[in-house]
């Protein structure tokens, strides 16, 4: 009986293809014309796969080191952060360094998210041209997905959003005494999605980024001091307003408050006129964060002032009964 013999593949004919090696080596038709499928897509797909982690991982390091404080110095700035404008007061000693930490790393993690989505994405894309996978209902159906995720996931794509523009504008940070609306106190945390106070009373509040729609900041810049003095109706408004600018001069030179003075203080006069009585004010401009230590100390100083110099209080005698004040009169 006369053997048949099959015909080889027309793909022998390539010089180099992966069908003529393969004919070469096992002289087996289907094998040889099944080649493409069993050992170059496969080996594509592999390849592909393998860049895209070593990509990934290389492009995460250069993050990693980007946003990472120099170890020669813990007072240089990340990498990262060196383009952007930042607002930390110094008053904050080392908590700048952990607001700075914080904000690289949010930064850094937004970025390496974003570096495997789009990494991965691509990949993905290429595998599934290999396998000869129509990706044109495939985007279409992904987009479809994505408009309705995002209407669904809005306020938490808000939220991330606001946190985004929060860490690279610098608004607040860590250490930072803000009022956000509902909530005044201290920054604990700053993250994409919630940030963290903690107000006078200890309270730690979570307010999301996406609600907060004012931030008023009382750590950025300067501060300002301000003492409010109220005195009776009878008060020499002149020689009260004289022995306010010379205390508040002496204070201002103590060494307890000096360091966080920034400007000589000021006496505005008469702020407000009450039933009660008036009240003089005055004014210090001083390092951000520090007004409330300025303006207990410069109170006490100028009450006991007053009190030596015999002026009044308003609805009666604040100081020692049958004395009579300087600028009062005698009871």
């Amino acid at each position: 009986m006369e053997e048949l013999l099959s015909e080889p593949p027309s793909c022998i004919q390539v010089e180099g293809s992966w069908c003529r090696q393969v004919w070469q080596l096992t002289n087996n038709e289907w094998l040889a014309a099944s080649a493409d499928w069993l050992i170059a897509k496969p080996l594509a797909i592999l390849l592909i796969i393998v860049l895209a982690v070593l990509i990934r991982f290389l492009v995460r390091k250069l993050i990693d080191r980007l946003t990472t404080t120099p170890r020669d110095s813990d007072n240089k700035l990340p990498a990262v952060l060196r383009p952007l404008r930042e607002r930390a007061p110094e008053v904050l000693g080392p908590v700048v360094l952990e607001r700075r930490r914080q904000r690289a790393k949010t930064i850094g993690s937004v970025l390496k998210s974003l570096t495997s989505f789009v990494v991965f994405g691509l990949a993905s894309v290429l595998i599934l041209g290999e396998l000869g996978i129509n990706l044109a209902p495939i985007l279409a159906s992904a987009g479809i997905v994505g408009v309705a995720l995002g209407f669904g996931a809005q306020n938490l794509v808000r939220d991330f959003l606001s946190g985004m523009f929060m860490m690279l504008e610098d608004q607040y940070g860590v250490g930072d005494i803000v009022d956000v609306g509902e909530a005044v106190g201290s920054v604990e945390a700053v993250g994409l999605r919630i940030t963290t106070l903690r107000d006078i009373n200890g309270t730690v509040w979570y307010v999301r980024n996406g609600e907060i729609l004012r931030v008023g900041n009382s750590s950025q810049g300067h501060a300002v001091a301000l003492v409010d003095i109220p005195l009776g109706y009878h008060t020499d408004v002149t020689k009260a307003t004289a022995v306010l600018a010379k205390v508040a001069d002496e204070a201002a030179a103590k060494d307890s408050i000096a360091p966080d003075v920034l400007e000589p203080p000021e006496v505005l006069g008469v702020e407000n006129v009450t039933p009660e009585g008036i009240v003089l004010r005055v004014t210090m401009k001083v390092r951000p964060g520090r007004q409330w230590t300025v303006q207990r100390a410069l109170r006490a100083e100028i009450m006991n002032a007053l009190e030596r110099e015999g002026f009044e209080p308003p609805l009666g005698r604040f100081f020692r009964t049958g004395r009579a004040g300087a600028g009062g009169t005698e009871s």
